[in-house]
């Protein structure tokens, strides 16, 4: 009978390395046809249900093998599921847990690295990162999560040099090569750009020739080519462009609902509002939140808590809809009805598990929250709204440069000129209700002011907040805390003017936004 097991549990095993998934699930269905207690049929079944999608089965039978052996491999694997389903809280005890009696294979350590980077916690995720590579060398992926942490905790060089030893392993993966090009500004004598090149001709996979068109796209740019780097950026996007189903209508239905639902969400009961003031700095992205939010986070009274999708979630939770996305026309009329206490406290409750230190105010810098303006002012009295402003054109351009998460519905509008143009046409349009029906609430911040008087527009911004002056603030760029977004690189540096009006360089390809803007009353200048 235990020798007829083991070898149930091998070919069980066997059959998930090899991702057949039914497989997986016979076994371990057999295993506790035997006996309902078998804590490893229960994680056997709990990984093949999670895989097939079916999460809260997944959960429940990796919860059944967490209470009958709580070993490290199950209790990072559950961790993982709790994450997949938003249960943050339920996913760092458990990690806490995991702690305790840390699993000896590779793939539990880089999970447990990977809920700990979901949870925004980099620190904690490094050394596991670290284990999963030293148990399998040879594994690019592993390779891959250590070098984002390493840059995410500003060890530039480290994961630099993590990143060159996975692309000695695997020449082809594009995200190194894209992460690789992104850790600082190349130059002329010290670039990627020819191995870049080879790269992007040898790739045949759709995802991995955009992220090869982007970083190629970059470099190019940082050594004086810019010309050829918009080239290869417009092909980049315009092929990926092609493959999407995607419409502008399919956006401007979202706007015309949270547009049309205001009055609702206005006049919608709050009860036991709570009192905690979070600072959100909203914005359309690419426009200096992560700047904003660096600056705030550097005074001894704030913390960063990230791009948190705390809001989003909050009010998908009260809204009670099935709907597959998180913003939709359904949710956002379902919500304008409930109550926006509730919301409040459901947010607050998400965004805790992101903070570190309870006893200070946090900001929360998730730049599409300038769509939950009005249920952030609603749910919670007492938070500041700060939204980033950027010259229109440099907006639509500093959208079209950026690689956003690919497999992300919410940003296919990024890979045209014009759905983005579109896309800030409406947001424009949003930020002018939030004004008129909000005044004060949301305090306007321009990017080129920012830039041009950095001291003054800081205690504008600080005073809006509802913070002491600090001179902390204006040494922003020695902050130590870690960055997980795209300007990673950005706000390491000291004020610098180099993305002001820099789509100038590129007026001809722009001239069809200009026009747009111009018809619609937007003025680029």
């Amino acid at each position: 009978m235990i020798a007829s097991r083991s070898r149930r549990i091998d070919a069980a095993r066997s059959a998930l390395g090899q991702g057949d998934i039914r497989a997986t699930h016979s076994f371990a269905a057999t295993l506790l046809a035997d006996d309902p207690c078998d804590a490893e049929g229960h994680f056997l079944l709990g990984i093949a249900e999670s895989s097939a999608g079916r999460i809260q089965a997944g959960i429940q039978h990796l919860g059944n093998a967490v209470a009958l052996d709580p070993q490290g491999e199950y209790r990072a694997q559950l961790a993982r599921l709790f994450s997949l389903v938003r249960r943050d809280g339920d996913a760092a005890e458990t990690l806490r847990a995991a702690e305790q009696a840390l699993p000896t294979d590779a793939l539990s350590r880089d999970t447990m690295g990977c809920v700990y980077a979901r949870l925004g916690d980099h620190a904690a995720a490094l050394p596991h990162f670290e284990q999963a590579v030293r148990l399998e060398p040879d594994n690019t992926e592993y390779r891959y999560n250590l070098a984002v942490t390493l840059n995410f905790l500003g060890r530039v060089d480290e994961s630099e040099a993590a990143l060159e030893a996975l692309i000695a392993l695997d020449a082809d993966h594009a995200r190194a090569h894209h992460l690789l090009a992104a850790l600082r500004k190349q130059s002329a004598a010290n670039n990627h750009i020819a191995r870049l090149g080879q790269a992007r001709a040898r790739a045949r996979d759709g995802r991995d020739r955009l992220l090869l068109g982007y970083a190629l796209a970059k470099e190019l740019e940082d050594i004086g080519e810019h010309d050829q780097a918009l080239d290869t950026l417009c092909a980049a996007n315009g092929e990926h462009r092609r493959k999407l189903p995607y419409s502008f209508k399919r956006d401007a239905a979202a706007f015309d609902a949270i547009e049309a639902h205001w009055p609702q969400v206005r006049t919608a009961p709050v009860y036991n509002p709570p009192s905690e003031a979070p600072i959100f700095i909203i914005g359309m992205p690419r426009t200096g939140t992560t700047l904003v939010d660096r600056i705030v986070s550097s005074h001894p009274g704030v913390e960063s808590a990230g791009e948190l999708q705390a809001m989003p979630i909050a009010v998908k939770k009260a809204s009670g809809t099935r709907s597959p996305t998180v913003l939709d026309p359904e949710t956002i009329a379902a919500a304008a009805r409930a109550g926006m206490g509730e919301i409040g406290r459901e947010y607050l409750q998400r965004a805790g598990h992101h903070r570190r230190n309870p006893a200070l105010r946090f900001t929360d810098k998730f730049p599409g929250n300038f769509q939950y303006a009005g249920f952030i002012a609603r749910a919670l009295p007492e938070a500041r709204i700060v939204c980033l402003r950027r010259n229109p054109m440099d907006t639509v351009l500093a959208n079209f440069r950026n690689l956003f998460a690919i497999s992300s519905r919410y940003y296919d509008y990024s890979y045209d000129l014009l759905d983005i143009a579109a896309y800030y046409l409406r947001f424009d349009r949003l930020m002018a209700l939030w004004a008129k029906e909000m005044p004060g609430r949301v305090l306007g911040l321009r990017y080129e002011d920012l830039i041009a008087d950095q001291e003054g527009q800081t205690r504008r911004l600080l005073e809006h907040c509802g913070l002491d002056w600090s001179n902390d603030c204006l040494s922003f760029h020695t902050n130590s805390a870690p960055v997980s977004t795209p300007s990673a690189a950005q706000v390491r540096r000291p004020i610098y003017t180099d993305s002001v009006a820099r789509w100038k360089r590129h007026a001809e390809v722009l001239e069809p936004v200009r026009w747009f803007f111009e018809q619609h009353g937007i003025a680029v200048e």
